[in-house]
């Protein structure tokens, strides 16, 4: 009695390689159209203000800690990670979902910074660097997700 093998059966060993050769260059198709948000000066802009956001609040009342603070650092810190995890989704519509949040998350930012001000929360001197970079991040970040809904919308 014969005993088929398929690891000796030249047939079988060469589709094998066909489909890894194929699944390979998928893969690398898909490298490729990933969106690099390093590129983005909508991400550059968001990371800074981040960073800035973590600064401001650093002088924030103790009591603040779980409250305002809290609220701010965590919108500071979505904008930037939802530009970063739509441009790492394969389809337009996810990557515009994603900007969408990260816009949402900008404007809560900035009626929080408003709020922080009123309250007497920020020294002058940093609100006047926190708030031109609010509204530059705003305005790039609308921009790129008004360029994305065009194509569509014609279509």
């Amino acid at each position: 009695m014969t005993h088929f093998s398929a690891q000796n059966n030249p047939k079988v060993l060469s589709m094998q390689l066909t489909e890894r050769k194929f699944a390979s260059e998928v893969a690398d198709t898909r490298e490729i159209s990933m969106r690099d948000h390093t590129k983005l000066r909508a991400f550059e802009l968001a990371d800074e203000l981040a960073v800035a956001i973590y600064r401001l609040t650093r002088d924030f009342p103790k009591d603040e800690i779980y409250g305002l603070t809290s609220q701010m650092r965590r919108a500071a810190v979505s904008v930037p990670s939802n530009i970063v995890e739509g441009a790492a989704r394969e389809s337009e519509s996810e990557y515009l979902r994603f900007l969408e949040v990260a816009f949402g998350s900008l404007r809560e930012l900035h009626y929080q910074f408003n709020l922080s001000q009123r309250l007497g929360y920020v020294q002058k001197t940093l609100a006047s660097s926190c708030e031109p970079l609010l509204v530059e991040a705003g305005k790039v970040l609308a921009s790129l997700i008004r360029s994305l809904r065009s194509p569509r919308q014609s279509s």
